[in-house]
């Protein structure tokens, strides 16, 4: 079975269950401001033409969005590192820590000859 089915699912929660004894941390919750009128009633209409909870459908179209802009994000990532002087991993590791800051316009790296577009 597939692990992204719902059986998938639970044929995991239910193995870390027999292995552990105990179920499988919850991933932390967060919430979103209201979408407005308009837009919950489309969410609610395509959560129901696919079956889903209108939770389950904008998690669905959330993590689909995320991933059409990944390559977008990553680049970037990849010009702020390039202003601070540093790589793309260690900012992407300070944004999530929440150590990520922004520079003062004394602050940027100056690169000779380099351009920060590239």
């Amino acid at each position: 079975m597939a692990s992204g089915t719902i059986q998938g699912k639970m044929d995991t929660i239910e193995m870390c269950l027999k292995n552990s004894g105990e179920p499988m941390p919850r991933r932390e919750r967060f919430s979103i401001s209201p979408i407005g009128e308009y837009y919950r009633d489309l969410l609610e209409i395509d959560a129901w033409i696919n079956a889903r909870t209108a939770s389950a459908q904008a998690n669905s179209l959330l993590c689909a969005k995320l991933q059409e802009r990944e390559t977008r994000i990553k680049e970037r990532v990849a010009y702020l590192a390039k202003k601070r002087g540093i790589t793309a991993d260690e900012m992407w590791v300070q944004i999530l820590k929440g150590d990520a800051e922004d520079l003062s316009p004394g602050e940027i790296v100056d690169y000779a000859n380099s351009n920060l577009d590239d």
